[in-house]
C-alpha cells in the first residue's frame, strides 16, 4: 500500500476490464445479495480498448467518503457501493484480528476518496457497471491488503463485476447457498489459450439505455415464463456446452451458440410485460448480415451477441477480420476516416468481391455505425505502478485533467 508523505495519505491506482457475455446472466434470485438465476459465462476483453481506472486515496485527514465518477461527484451513499466498502473494510479488520503482521488496521477507519474513469462509453451497453466495481473491489482489496477470493463482493456491487476479476474466458457460477458464499466467478481458460479469437464491438450508440438492467431483470423475473424455462432447462445445458467448445477452440459451436444464447436473451426481454427492446433497427440489420455473411460461405465465420443495448459485439478469427470488416464499411459506411472509424487493434484493409456484395443483398444503412472497436480477449485487473497516472492528487481531489475529460 504505497503512501504519500501529505497528510499520511495512501493512494491506489488499478485497471479493471469490460467482459461480454455469450451465455447471459439476466435476473435475480435475491436482489440484495444480487445472486443470479442461472449462471453464465463471458470473455474478458483486453484493457488496452477497453478499461476502468481507478484511484483510491485514504488519510485520516478525510472528513467523509466521497467519489467521483468520469469527472463528476456523485452519492456515495448508494447501497451497492456502500456493500462493497463495507465488506472489504470487514475483510480488512478480520485479516488484522486473525495476527497478519503485514496487515495496517488503523487506515481501515480512515475515509476514502474515490476517483474512477472509463474510456469507452457509460451505460450504453458496454459493461461499464461491471468494469466499475471489479475496478473499485480490486483497488480496494490492494489499499487494505486483503487477498482471497473477490468476486463474491465486486457481486454485491454489480453481478456481472464478479466476471470482471478475471482474464480470458470466465464463468459465473449460480451457487446454491442462500448467503450467496458459493456464487463465484472462476475462469474456465486464460486469456492466451485461444490467440487467434478477435473482437469487434460496433458502437451504434453511446446513449444511456432507457431501461437499466437492474430495473429490466426485475420485471423479466415478475412477468416472464420464458425466463423461467430459460434458467432451468437452457442455460445449464449450455454453460457445459459452451465451456466444451471454447476448451476445444470449436468456434463454428462456439459462434452459433452465443448467437442463439444472444437471440434468447432478448427473446426474454420481448416476452417480459412490459416488452423491453434493447435492439434498435441498425442491431437488427448487423443480425441479419452477420447470417448473410455466414450464409453465404456455408459456415460460421462470425458470430454476434447483445448485452443490454444496441451496440453488437462480434466474435471471428483473426483470419476472417480483414474482410468482414470491410463489409460493414461498405453496408454501413461512415464519414469517419480509417482510424476514426476503426478503432484500437489495427486491421488490415481486403478488397470486397462483387458476388459477395451482390449475395449479401442489402441496401447500406449510412452513418448507421459510428465505429468499431477492435479487440481481443485480454488479462484481468491490474495495478498501475506509475504514480503520474493516478487521478487524485495530493490533496486528495481529482486532478484538473480528470474533472475536465
Amino acid at each position: 500500500m504505497p503512501e504519500n508523505g501529505h497528510q499520511n495519505l495512501a493512494m491506489v491506482t488499478c485497471t479493471a476490464p469490460v467482459n461480454i457475455a455469450v451465455i447471459k446472466y439476466w435476473g435475480k434470485r435475491d436482489e440484495d445479495l444480487i445472486l443470479p438465476i442461472n449462471s453464465s459465462l463471458s470473455v474478458t476483453l483486453h484493457q488496452e480498448q477497453l478499461k476502468t481506472m481507478t484511484t483510491i486515496a485514504c488519510s485520516r485527514s478525510f472528513q467523509q467518503d466521497r467519489i467521483w465518477l468520469n469527472g463528476k461527484e456523485e452519492d456515495i451513499s448508494c447501497p451497492r457501493l456502500q456493500s462493497c466498502l463495507q465488506e472489504i473494510r470487514r475483510l480488512a479488520r478480520k485479516r488484522r484480528n486473525t495476527g497478519d503482521p503485514t496487515s495496517d488496521v488503523s487506515i481501515v477507519s480512515n475515509k476514502v476518496h474515490i476517483c474512477s474513469v472509463n474510456n469507452f462509453p457509460t451505460a450504453a451497453g458496454l459493461a461499464s457497471s461491471a468494469a466499475g466495481y471489479a475496478c473499485l473491489v480490486y483497488t480496494l482489496s490492494q489499499l487494505f491488503g486483503v487477498e482471497g477470493e473477490l468476486s463474491a463482493v465486486a457481486r454485491q456491487g454489480s453481478g456481472s463485476a464478479c466476471r470482471s476479476l478475471y482474464g480470458g474466458f470466465v464463468q459465473w457460477k449460480m451457487g446454491e447457498w442462500s448467503d450467496g458464499k458459493d456464487s463465484i466467478a472462476e475462469q474456465v481458460e486464460s486469456e492466451s489459450y485461444w490467440p487467434e479469437l478477435r473482437v469487434l464491438i460496433l458502437v451504434v450508440s453511446a446513449e444511456q439505455k432507457s431501461v437499466g438492467s437492474t430495473s429490466g431483470m426485475h420485471t423479466s423475473v415478475k412477468t416472464s415464463q420464458l425466463l423461467k424455462y430459460r434458467a432451468s432447462v437452457v442455460v445449464p445445458c449450455r454453460m457445459e456446452e459452451m465451456i466444451r467448445v471454447i476448451r476445444q477452440r470449436d468456434f463454428q459451436a462456439f459462434g452459433e451458440l452465443t448467437m442463439k444464447d444472444s437471440n434468447q436473451f432478448h427473446a426474454t426481454c420481448l416476452d417480459t410485460y412490459p416488452p423491453i427492446f434493447y435492439l434498435n433497427n441498425v442491431s437488427h440489420r448487423i443480425i441479419s448480415l452477420v447470417h448473410r455473411y455466414n450464409q453465404y460461405y456455408g459456415e460460421t465465420k462470425v458470430a454476434y451477441t447483445f448485452d443490454a443495448g444496441p451496440n453488437a459485439v462480434i466474435y471471428t478469427l483473426q483470419e476472417h477480420l480483414p474482410e468482414f470488416v470491410q463489409v460493414v464499411r461498405h453496408f454501413f459506411p461512415s464519414e469517419a476516416n480509417g482510424s476514426e472509424f476503426v478503432r484500437g487493434l489495427p486491421v488490415c484493409s481486403a478488397d470486397l468481391s462483387e458476388e459477395l456484395k451482390r449475395d449479401l443483398n442489402m441496401e447500406p444503412t449510412p452513418k448507421g455505425i459510428h465505429y468499431i472497436i477492435s479487440t481481443k480477449a485480454g488479462p484481468g485487473p491490474c495495478v498501475v505502478e506509475d504514480p503520474s497516472q493516478h487521478l487524485l492528487g495530493v490533496d486528495g481531489l481529482p486532478k484538473k485533467r480528470v474533472v475536465s475529460e
